[in-house]
């Protein structure tokens, strides 16, 4: 008997993702959208067959440590609305509190994290689950999220066209720079990290946050991207491979034009992080035909947003991979979140 070789934490691997999702039922006429690799959100048609807005649904947890749970899970599944072109409505979580450390101010803290949320975003919670169970050694939040998107605003993932240029929106690792400050403030002093610095890293959750819902409508409003995702999990360099395998493309980056957030950097390097595989929540990738990226940038500018063009969809024939000063690299590729070895 062959010895099991276990997976690393963090998403299934994309290919062995693709071969189960192919083993499911996922084909439905009013499924416009399922499972795919790349896709965050399902897009359907409403039962009724009416003509209006579709349906937007999400479903993600969050299973990080982290003392703002709540807050985490709520925009992280409100961003994958938005980057559909939808707006979300309605969150239903699902709570499980670990046995033996969860009391009253432990389940009371996440529920208001929850609500200051939702009601932030103009979201509902609907409805969920919660318990307390020996399954979890940590709080676990995984919620569903409903939207709507008008059709003539729907983009997703696979949009993606040869030729488009790749933005980034935003800073980034933010959600990744937030979490280790606010996990190991104390140990990122005693390795020289002004203790100010840490408290302005624990900050970004809020300031600038991790929303990317005002930046992705403000796109899909005008019209001018063709793909949107945002990337999670994995970080920026994962979101990159992400978007061009649900579009089917090739991929080139420039990695000379990824420039991580000076603070983020320096706390990833503190633990010996690369900041491209940092989960990286409050940045934006976009595609968009070159004749729109000089008006997408400069609506972006003019709410605050600096972008930057990272790359380029390719033939699908032609690769995907990177350059650096002329040199061409591999795109770097990350099996787990970098964030994840800080609790090996």
């Amino acid at each position: 008997m062959g010895d099991i070789q276990p997976l690393p934490p963090g998403k299934l691997p994309h290919s062995l993702l693709a071969s189960l999702l192919a083993g499911l039922p996922t084909v439905h006429p009013d499924l416009l959208l399922g499972p795919a690799v790349g896709e965050d959100c399902a897009i359907l048609r409403p039962p009724s067959g009416a003509a209006g807005p579709l349906l937007v649904v999400k479903s993600d947890p969050v299973t990080f440590a982290t003392d703002e749970i709540g807050h985490y899970a709520v925009n992280v599944c409100a961003n994958d609305i938005a980057v559909t072109g939808g707006v979300p409505l309605f969150y239903l979580p699902t709570l499980l509190f670990p046995a033996g450390t969860t009391d009253t101010a432990l389940a009371t803290r996440v529920f208001a994290q929850i609500g200051a949320a939702c009601r932030r975003l103009g979201i509902t919670v609907a409805g969920g689950h919660s318990e307390i169970t020996g399954a979890v050694t940590q709080v676990v939040v995984a919620g569903t999220m409903i939207g709507q998107v008008a059709p003539e605003q729907l983009v997703h993932s696979g949009g993606v066209q040869a030729g488009d240029l790749i933005l980034l929106a935003g800073a980034f690792p933010l959600e990744g720079a937030s979490i280790i400050a606010r996990e190991f403030g104390a140990e990122l002093v005693q390795r020289g990290v002004a203790a100010a610095e840490v408290a302005q890293a624990a900050r970004y959750l809020h300031d600038p946050g991790i929303s990317v819902v005002q930046m992705a409508g403000l796109a899909t409003a005008a019209e001018l991207v063709s793909a949107l995702h945002d990337p999670t999990e994995g970080g920026v360099a994962t979101g990159l491979l992400e978007l061009a395998l649900a579009g089917g493309v090739g991929l080139e980056v420039d990695l000379a034009t990824l420039r991580p957030d000076p603070l983020a950097a320096r706390l990833c390097a503190c633990f010996g992080l690369d900041p491209l595989g940092v989960i990286a929540s409050g940045a934006l990738l976009a595609a968009a035909a070159p004749t729109h990226v000089a008006a997408l940038q400069a609506l972006w500018s003019a709410h605050g947003v600096a972008s930057a063009v990272v790359g380029r969809a390719l033939l699908p024939g032609e690769g995907i991979f990177a350059h650096l000063h002329g040199r061409r690299l591999d795109l770097p590729r990350f099996a787990a979140d970098e964030i994840t070895r800080l609790w090996a």
